[in-house]
């Protein structure tokens, strides 16, 4: 149904004011504009809300007992449009995002922690997932936005490059490997080593550049998430190779990180979301926060 907005306005001022021009006066409107939306609202309703002469109008027994249910009507739509409008200009809200694992570990608890301290009643909701379900979370408005690995096209997404993250060798201080600053990929063709599978973005990336360089390694350990290769190392099992955004500084005293030279293997996050978006002011905020912080963290900054 319909509401007729305007006619019930109408009505009340009429009402409150004991006359047609008196309401047109406050509504800043012609007496013969309120006549049309007192009428096109009877008519809608199908009652007479005012009797009317040529010198005086009086409210009908329905129209008295509207009144209040009128006034009521007008003052909620009045507080619910007032409260959108803080809203907005405040910028409060729910916000949903995507991301890949490794960018909650370094890249976005400084950003987060600057969010919440100019909205700090804003709650954030993070979809941690997979490279290619970062990207369908995105395009099916799981999500407002998302921060994934660069390379694959979507026509629907827009991306902006927000930073360079270096793949690394990483393994416990006991290791072989634990004293090198840095090291060639060819030199860890005889070490088993924790790789990302399959399903990882990241694995795409790490055979395209190997077998472009020509260098075959061992994978003798495959996990989907950095974080289970981190936390095997840790504990001894052998040396991974991950992105340093990967590593939790300080969460992990005893593993080194050595620099992967010749060739130089990298990935860009970007931040991505629908082109046809039209994000919530508390998202927009949030969104306009990390591609601020573009290049200033992570490998490559």
């Amino acid at each position: 149904m319909k509401i007729d907005t305007l006619g019930v306005q109408a009505f009340v001022a009429i009402a409150d004011e004991g006359s047609f021009q008196g309401a047109a006066d406050v509504l800043h409107v012609t007496q013969t504009a309120i006549t049309q939306r007192l009428r096109k609202l009877e008519d809608f309703l199908g009652v007479t809300l005012i009797e009317r002469t040529t010198r005086s109008l009086a409210l009908t027994e329905i129209g008295r007992n509207f009144l209040p249910q009128a006034r009521r009507l007008l003052a909620e739509l009045s507080d619910a449009l007032a409260e959108i409008r803080e809203t907005g200009v405040a910028r409060r809200g729910d916000v949903s995002i995507a991301c890949v694992p490794t960018v909650g570990v370094q890249y976005l608890p400084r950003i987060l922690q600057a969010y919440s301290a100019r909205h700090p009643h804003n709650r954030i909701r993070i979809l941690d997932h997979a490279s290619s379900a970062v990207a369908q979370a995105v395009l099916r408005r799981e999500v407002e936005f998302g921060i994934n690995i660069g390379g694959e096209h979507y026509p629907e997404l827009t991306s902006v490059p927000l930073t360079v993250d270096r793949f690394v060798l990483i393994c416990r201080e006991d290791h072989p490997l634990a004293e090198r600053r840095r090291i060639g990929w060819r030199q860890l063709q005889a070490y088993p080593l924790i790789f990302a599978g399959e399903v990882s973005g990241n694995r795409a990336l790490l055979d395209v550049a190997l077998e472009a360089s020509q260098v075959a390694l061992r994978s003798f350990y495959e996990v989907q998430r950095s974080s289970t290769a981190v936390g095997l190392v840790a504990e001894g099992v052998g040396a991974a190779i991950v992105p340093r955004l990967a590593i939790q500084k300080g969460a992990y005293p005893t593993v080194r990180v050595v620099e992967l030279t010749h060739p130089i293997i990298s990935r860009t996050l970007v931040l991505v979301k629908r082109k046809a978006a039209h994000l919530s002011p508390a998202a927009e905020a949030l969104y306009e926060m990390i591609r601020g912080n573009s290049d200033r963290q992570g490998d490559g900054a």
